[in-house]
C-alpha cells in the first residue's frame, strides 16, 4: 500500500508538469497525454527501480519523449501521404504568444525542439540536459543555438523577447 500511496504523491506532483514539457516537445495534446500516460504506466511497473533513481520525473521525461519519438516515426508514412494544412483548433483560446512559441517549436527538428524544451521551459542545465538526452555537452549546446536561430525566423521580435525572458528567469 505504501508503494502506492508514494507513487501517487509522484504522480499528482509531476505529471501536469511533464504533459506541459511533452505538449510543448510534440506540439499535440493527444500525442503529448499519449506518450505521458506510457510513462507512468512503465514508471509504475517498474517503480521499485524508478524511485530510486535521482530524478523519478527525469526518467519519465524521458520515456515519455522516447514514447513521442517512437509515435512520430510511426506517423511519418501516414502524415506524407496526408499531408495537408488545417487549422490548429487544438490551440484556440491560448494565448497569441503561447500559440507562436508552439508553432515556432513545431518548425525546428525534433532534437533541437528537444533541448530548447528542456532548457527554456523545465529549466534543465546544459549539464542535466547531456545526461537526459545521452549526448556530450558541447552537442547540447549546439542543438540550443542552432533551435534558437532557427526559431528566430518564426518568431516576431516581441515573442523573441518573451522566448529571452523565459531564458532569464529559469
Amino acid at each position: 500500500m505504501r508503494d502506492a500511496e508514494e507513487f501517487d504523491a509522484f504522480y499528482a506532483g509531476s505529471s501536469r508538469r511533464v504533459l506541459g514539457q511533452m505538449y510543448a516537445m510534440t506540439g499535440n495534446r493527444a500525442e503529448a497525454e499519449d506518450a505521458v500516460a506510457e510513462a507512468y504506466l512503465k514508471a509504475w511497473d517498474r517503480w521499485e527501480t524508478v524511485r530510486d533513481c535521482d530524478s523519478p520525473e527525469a526518467w519519465v521525461r524521458r520515456v515519455a519523449s522516447r514514447n513521442a519519438v517512437s509515435s512520430w516515426r510511426k506517423a511519418v508514412n501516414r502524415l506524407r501521404a496526408h499531408h495537408r494544412e488545417a487549422v490548429d483548433h487544438e490551440l484556440a483560446g491560448l494565448n497569441p504568444d503561447h500559440v507562436a512559441l508552439v508553432h515556432a517549436l513545431r518548425q525546428i527538428p525534433a532534437d533541437q525542439r528537444h533541448v530548447i524544451v528542456l532548457h527554456h521551459l523545465v529549466g534543465l542545465s546544459v549539464a542535466e540536459i547531456a545526461q537526459e538526452v545521452g549526448a556530450p555537452s558541447g552537442t547540447v549546446k549546439a542543438r540550443l543555438a542552432r533551435g534558437r536561430r532557427a526559431m528566430a525566423g518564426h518568431l516576431s521580435e516581441t515573442e523573441e523577447y518573451a522566448l529571452r525572458e523565459v531564458n532569464h528567469d529559469a
